[in-house]
């Protein structure tokens, strides 16, 4: 029996991940398989608030299981998974959803976001937040690694694992602590702002050589400046200041030289990804059995929660 502590991780099937992305998060999850016991699975019950084509939605399973493969998570050393495998998510999204009133669920910052812009609420935006808690309170889960803005979703599963077992006069469900992802760089995308998918300013993760070098090439710099700060900011990412100081200060002003060094870091970098991802590509049965066998894993978990929970609610009576 392992004494590390227990994590856990979700993350949305819908499109291609960028460096922002990998640095942002993805980084962190494969070191933590080293301290912790990990289960990172694939919201994709989650994702049917974005995509609503099936053809799409098995293709962006495949896609992310593959990214994260490629990366570095290991079947050996954590439980990988599809959300959609263990029904009990849904089944504990319930009976949470009878002692939630609506006015706490109002709170929530994606739902004050969508009114902001006048979006027509679907029941599963307006509801995610108590699919979320389920998602984290069916497995005993120590530790959520969050960004700070994702801190609210920490805190509605500790609420409403309190008052379930103030409810049901339990002590059922265990509270959950935030590892809040510390010193994680701002990647800054090709036009300044945070890389981000829905400004279109990103440089994909697994990018082609030619994606690589458009990309770079677009990235926006400040005429005024000797050393371009966007270029620069990226650059860090791969090499430290110590690295870069003496080719910055070679190439002053000139911008084209810069960004080809750091097209080469990129390449560098991004070429053995993308290798890694096309082998496993070229054996989906790998993938698909990775997910089936974590599911059968996360299932078994999920279920002897799910007989405690309905002992405390009153419905098992066999």
């Amino acid at each position: 029996m392992s004494n590390k502590k227990t994590l856990l991780s979700g993350v949305k099937p819908t499109g291609r991940p960028h460096i922002g992305n990998y640095f942002g998060a993805m980084k962190q999850f494969v070191d933590m398989q080293e301290e912790y016991q990990c289960m990172f699975f694939l919201a994709d019950y989650h994702a049917l608030n974005f995509i609503q084509d099936k053809e799409e939605m098995k293709q962006q399973i495949i896609d992310l299981a593959l990214d994260y493969l490629a990366l570095g998570l290991d079947p050996q050393k954590s439980l990988i998974y599809k959300q959609s495998d263990v029904p009990e998510h849904g089944e504990l999204t319930w009976i949470f959803d009878t002692i939630t009133t609506m006015p706490y669920l109002e709170r929530s910052h994606a739902y004050k976001d969508a009114i902001a812009n006048g979006k027509e609420i679907t029941v599963g935006l307006f509801n995610y937040p108590m699919l979320m808690a389920a998602d984290i309170l069916l497995y005993d889960i120590d530790i959520v690694p969050v960004g700070q803005d994702q801190k609210q979703h920490i805190e509605y599963a500790r609420d409403t694992a309190l008052k379930f077992n103030h409810v049901f006069k339990s002590e059922v469900l265990k509270l959950p602590e935030a590892k809040i992802i510390e010193d994680v760089a701002v990647v800054p995308g090709i036009d300044g702002r945070k890389m981000s998918k829905s400004y279109g300013n990103t440089i994909p993760l697994f990018a082609s050589d030619a994606e690589i070098e458009k990309a770079v090439m677009s990235i926006v710099t400040d005429s005024g400046s000797e050393k371009p700060e966007n270029v620069y900011a990226i650059h860090r990412l791969f090499k430290t200041e110590e690295e870069l100081a003496p080719l910055y200060e070679e190439h002053k002003g000139k911008y084209k030289a810069l960004k080809e060094a750091l097209i080469v870091d990129l390449k560098a970098f991004i070429t053995p990804l993308r290798e890694k991802r096309a082998q496993l590509a070229s054996d989906t049965d790998y993938v698909l059995d990775v997910l089936k066998e974590g599911g059968q894993r996360a299932r078994e978990k999920a279920m002897k929660k799910m007989d405690e929970v309905r002992e405390a609610v009153g419905v098992k009576l066999y």
